[in-house]
């Protein structure tokens, strides 16, 4: 397989400044990672630099749903719930390793967001918008079957519910397995490089000045054209191009909580009002032994890259969550764990936030950047199929250009021959792990997360496993951060337990009980110094403490 090593970054960027692109995009979140995807697959050479790591914006801070979005529907939005409901299944079929189907409850109540007729209208022509197939279709419950199968809702008002089936995701891995399938077609990706000044040829752009935030080391790379798929970022890069005119963003900031399950033992996903009269509603979801709930829905002015839970964010949550789980009597001791985001929403003047659509817009500046911005995860397909579009249009004029093949395309780890084998896959190779000396839950987990890849992983434990004994590490944790540092960029310690594993959102004691072998092990493989060290792991503690702590203020 491809590497896509860290030992090997000065190299990416020295190739990167050596040969001029035809495309370069700017933003390593999910977005970016597909219209790199996309491009290379149609003959564009790509390159694409991250200023962080990759998916540490908005792609690992989501609601972590593939989802249809039921509640656009509400909002009249037709086209939006069509495509992206179609997306989702794409995704799933591609992608089987992180996206799992899950059946959603939602319960209706005397005087809710949503009755019983116009829920079962609502989920009827969700379903065929969306194309949902005949074993994913909704179901309507009356009360006592919706109490049947989720014991701990508010039974006061309960008329019934509905249940549909939606798509929980890891959008980090996600992400990478965007990236890595990216790399692995001949796209060259770099995280932790900023672009910092862009260079302009009678009056177009035609490169960028980028800085190495590891080594502090500037490099100049050339491209025909250039993508702002920042995100959050991508009005300050349209400020450096003088073209922020016109629309701007609208950031809003969602934040979720995770709560163990021995507190909070949620058997379905629920999608449900707040008690609050503010039109907002919120999802619970089970997950590997937790259950995390969110989102809120707040206009946000502070650091871009640091949102952060506020006591108001964590007390809302737990507000709305009591109410309609009401025997749980949840405080903020149980709050294990917690991210917030930002959605990077187009302004639409005298909107309240949670009414802003979640289209995405494109803008093409004089100068000839293109940027992209709003849009949803699921959308992240047809987003990059719209800007490859146009960047072929650009330079190739409006012959015939090839189409788009991403929805063919198995994405890294998910070739196991579709959705329907996955299953079947994940049994055989839990077996293949256990006999290498893994616990048959350390086997399931590795295979799960990395689907076909754990074949490399289960490859570098059987030929080297013995290295992890000098380093006090399980053969579990070994091989997937060897792997996490060849084949997946992770650069530091930050990197591998959030967004490589996802355990400093889900698994906070594992993080704690495995970060100094880790460090040992990634100092000696990257030949940090002294100060690297220090820098990495206070770098972790202080994610570790933004988990768990909320702010004071914002």
């Amino acid at each position: 397989m491809n590497m896509f090593s860290s030992t090997l970054r000065n190299e990416y960027l020295e190739d990167l400044e050596k040969d001029p692109v035809d495309l370069l995009v700017i933003g390593g979140g999910i977005t970016g990672a597909g219209i790199a995807l996309d491009a290379q697959l149609r003959g564009l050479k790509t390159g694409l630099i991250e200023m962080q790591d990759f998916a540490a914006g908005t792609s690992s801070r989501s609601t972590k749903l593939v989802h249809g979005g039921l509640r656009y529907l509400k909002q009249f939005e037709i086209k939006l719930v069509a495509e992206v409901g179609k997306e989702r299944a794409i995704v799933y079929e591609n992608a089987p390793h992180v996206t799992t189907p899950v059946w959603m409850m939602l319960p209706i109540y005397k005087n809710g967001t949503f009755g019983r007729y116009s829920t079962s209208l609502g989920l009827k022509v969700y379903d065929f918008l969306a194309g949902v197939k005949k074993s994913e279709r909704r179901r309507m419950l009356n009360k006592r079957d919706t109490i049947s199968r989720e014991s701990l809702l508010r039974e006061e008002g309960l008329i019934g519910s509905g249940v549909y089936v939606e798509y929980r995701t890891d959008d980090a891995r996600l992400t990478l397995e965007v990236m890595k399938e990216a790399v692995s077609r001949g796209v060259t990706a770099v995280n932790y490089t900023k672009a910092e000044q862009l260079i302009y040829k009678d009056g177009k752009l035609v490169g960028v000045e980028v800085i190495d935030q590891l080594k502090g080391i500037r490099k100049t790379i050339y491209a025909k054209k250039i993508v702002n798929a920042t995100g959050p970022w991508v009005d300050g890069l349209r400020e450096k191009d003088r073209s922020k005119k016109g629309k701007y963003l609208h950031l809003t900031k969602g934040v979720h909580l995770v709560i163990d399950s021995s507190r909070f033992p949620l058997k379905e996903a629920v999608y449900f009002d707040t008690p609050f009269d503010d039109g907002r509603m919120m999802f619970a979801i089970p997950r590997d032994g937790k259950t995390y709930v969110g989102t809120t829905d707040t206009n946000y002015k502070g650091a871009i890259h640091a949102p952060r839970m506020t006591i108001d964010d964590r007390d809302y949550i737990l507000n709305a969550t009591n109410y309609m789980f009401p025997s749980l009597h949840l405080t903020e001791a149980d709050v294990e764990a917690s991210w917030a985001g930002l959605r990077p929403l187009i302004h639409e003047e005298g909107k309240d936030p949670s009414e802003i659509s979640r289209k995405d817009e494109i803008f093409v500046s004089e100068s000839g950047l293109i940027t992209i911005a709003g849009g949803k995860l699921t959308g992240y397909r047809k987003m990059a199929e719209s800007i490859v579009d146009l960047v072929l249009k650009q330079l190739y004029g409006s012959q015939s250009i090839p189409k788009t093949t991403t929805d063919k395309v198995a994405l890294s780890g998910g070739d196991v021959g579709g959705s329907v084998r996955f299953e079947s896959y994940v049994t055989e190779k839990t077996v293949e792990g256990q006999e290498l000396g893994l616990t048959k839950q350390e086997a399931s987990k590795v295979v799960k997360r990395y689907g076909t890849n754990s074949e490399f992983i289960f490859k570098m434990m059987k030929e080297d496993g013995e290295e992890a004994k000098a380093f006090d590490l399980s053969l579990e944790v070994y091989a997937t951060l060897r792997y996490a540092i060849e084949h997946e960029m992770a650069v530091t310690l930050t990197d591998y337990f959030n967004r490589r594993t996802g355990s400093l959102l889900f698994d906070i004691d594992w993080v704690e009980r495995w970060k100094e072998p880790v460090k040992r092990y990634m100092a000696t493989k990257l030949e940090w110094t002294n100060a690297e060290q220090e820098k990495y792991e206070k770098e972790l503690n202080q994610s570790i403490k933004e988990a768990v702590l909320p702010l004071l203020g914002e």
